[in-house]
C-alpha cells in the first residue's frame, strides 16, 4: 500500500547496503515508466541538468531543469542529441525544434532571464521505438553542461515522486493568480495539507468504510453510468486515506465525489488544488476530471480534463476548450504524468474572464486566460464574455466516448486565497 507522497506500505525491512536499496528504487522506477533523474554538470560545467522521463509503450513525457552555472543571461538555448532517435511532439515552456537528432530548446518572452545559479524547467511531449534512453551531450548556449563527468542519478529517487521544477520558467500569472501561494505546513481534522482556513480542506480521513459520507457524497452531474467512486485505503498521498475512481469508457459514464460544503461565496478569485495520480494517459477524446456548476452560465458545468492526450478546459454550455483543439493549441498544454502524484492548482476570477491552471507548479501556457483573444489558445473561450462563477465543486470521471481510468485524489482544497502543493 501506499503511504504519504506515494511510498510503497508493507512490512519493516532489515538494514541493508547502500547499493542494494538502489538497486530496488531504480528496479520500481524502471517498472513505473518513471526514469531516475540524471543530473549532467560538475567542476568548470556551464550548467547543470536534471531530466525526468515518465514513458509509456511508443511515448514519453519529459521534464528538464536547467541551472546555469555561469554569468546571468537574459535568453537561453538548450542544446543536446537524442542517443536513440527520439522524436519530440510538442513542448511547453519553451520553443523546440528538432533537427535529425539534435535539438534545441530556447526560451520564451517570460523565461528568458536565469541569474547565475538559477533555474529554468520546460517540458516535452514524444515518441521512441525500441528504446528510450537520456540523452547525456547538454549544451547551454553553446558552452558545454558535461563539465567532463558522465551522468549520474540524482539523489534519492522516489517511485512517485513528481518533478519540482524551478518557479523561473514558469510565465508570469494573470491578475486572477498573481498572489503566489506561499507553502504553509498547516492542516485541519480533515486530513487536508497547507489549506487551513479554505472552505474545502479534506485529505479524507474523517471518512469511515468505503463509502463517501459527511462533507463528500456520490454525484453524476448528468448521467450514470458503471463508474464508482470509493474511500481507499491503500493508496495515498497523506494520512491514509483517499478517493479512488474507477472511471468507465463509455458515453455517459459519470461518476463524481462531490463536496456538500458551500462554495458558492468563495471568492473573488476561486483557488483550487488537489493532488491525483492515475493509471492510464489521457485519451484522445474528450474526458472531464473536475465540474463544476457555473452559475453565470445557467448552471452549466465549467470542466477541467483532457482531449487529445493533454489538459484543457472545456464548456459545457457551448463545448468551447481552453486550448483550441488545434496542433498549435494541444502543443500548449501538457499531458497528465501517470502512475505518480501530481499536483494541478487553478485559479478562476469571478469578476473577469482571466484563468490559469499549473502542474506540479508550473504554470501551463495552454490553459492560460487572460482576457486577450490569442489565436489557439483563449481566442474560442472567449467567445463568451460573462466571466464564470463556480458555485460546485465535483471531482472524478465523466466520458463521452473511448477512455478509462483509475484515479485517487488527496489533499483537496478549495478557498479564496492562493493554496500551495
Amino acid at each position: 500500500m501506499v503511504r504519504g507522497n506515494g511510498r510503497v506500505r508493507g512490512g519493516r525491512r532489515a538494514p541493508v547496503a547502500v547499493l542494494a536499496v538502489l538497486a530496488v528504487v531504480l528496479g520500481v522506477l524502471a517498472g513505473l515508466g518513471q526514469h531516475p533523474t540524471p543530473a549532467w554538470g560538475a567542476g568548470s560545467a556551464a550548467c547543470q541538468v536534471s531530466w525526468t522521463n515518465n514513458e509509456w509503450t511508443g511515448g514519453f513525457t519529459a521534464q528538464v531543469s536547467v541551472t546555469n552555472s555561469g554569468a546571468a543571461v537574459s535568453s537561453w538555448k538548450l542544446t543536446w542529441t537524442f542517443p536513440a532517435g527520439q522524436q519530440v511532439t510538442s513542448a511547453w515552456n519553451a520553443q523546440v525544434s528538432q533537427s535529425g537528432t539534435a535539438v534545441t530548446a530556447s526560451s520564451l518572452s517570460y523565461n528568458g532571464t536565469v541569474a547565475s545559479g538559477g533555474s529554468a524547467s520546460f517540458g516535452m511531449q514524444g515518441t521512441w521505438t525500441g528504446s528510450n534512453p537520456a540523452p547525456g551531450d547538454f549544451a547551454f548556449n553553446g558552452a558545454s553542461c558535461q563539465g567532463g563527468s558522465s551522468p549520474t542519478p540524482s539523489p534519492s529517487p522516489s517511485a512517485s515522486a513528481s518533478p519540482s521544477p524551478s518557479a523561473s520558467a514558469s510565465p508570469s500569472p494573470s491578475a486572477s493568480a498573481s498572489a503566489s501561494p506561499s507553502p504553509s505546513a498547516s492542516s485541519t481534522g480533515g486530513g487536508g495539507t497547507g489549506c487551513s482556513g479554505a472552505v474545502v480542506c479534506s485529505g479524507f480521513e474523517d471518512q469511515n468504510g468505503s463509502a463517501l459520507t459527511g462533507d463528500w457524497t456520490v454525484a453524476a452531474p448528468d448521467c450514470a453510468g458503471a463508474g464508482t467512486v470509493t474511500v481507499d485505503t491503500a493508496v495515498v498521498h497523506g494520512g491514509s486515506r483517499s478517493l479512488r475512481v474507477n472511471g468507465q469508457a463509455g458515453y455517459c459514464n459519470h461518476v463524481f465525489a462531490a463536496t456538500t460544503k458551500n462554495v458558492s461565496a468563495v471568492g473573488p478569485v476561486v483557488y483550487a488544488r488537489y493532488w491525483v495520480r492515475h493509471t492510464t494517459a489521457l485519451p484522445a477524446d474528450h474526458i472531464a476530471m473536475v465540474t463544476m456548476e457555473d452559475a453565470n452560465n445557467g448552471n452549466k458545468h465549467l470542466r477541467l480534463g483532457g482531449q487529445n492526450g493533454a489538459l484543457q478546459w472545456n464548456r459545457e454550455s457551448d463545448d468551447a476548450t481552453l486550448p483550441a483543439q488545434s496542433p498549435v493549441g494541444v502543443s500548449q498544454s501538457v499531458p497528465l504524468p501517470v502512475n505518480q502524484w501530481v499536483c494541478v492548482r487553478f485559479a478562476v476570477d469571478t469578476t473577469k474572464q482571466s484563468m490559469d491552471t499549473w502542474l506540479n507548479d508550473q504554470l501551463v501556457p495552454g490553459l492560460h486566460d487572460d482576457g486577450v483573444p490569442t489565436a489557439d489558445i483563449d481566442q474560442q473561450w472567449l467567445s463568451r464574455t460573462t466571466a464564470p462563477r463556480p458555485v460546485t465543486l465535483d471531482l472524478g470521471w465523466e466520458a463521452y466516448g473511448n477512455g478509462s481510468d483509475t484515479l485517487w485524489y488527496d489533499d483537496v482544497a478549495l478557498g479564496s486565497a492562493p493554496i500551495a502543493c
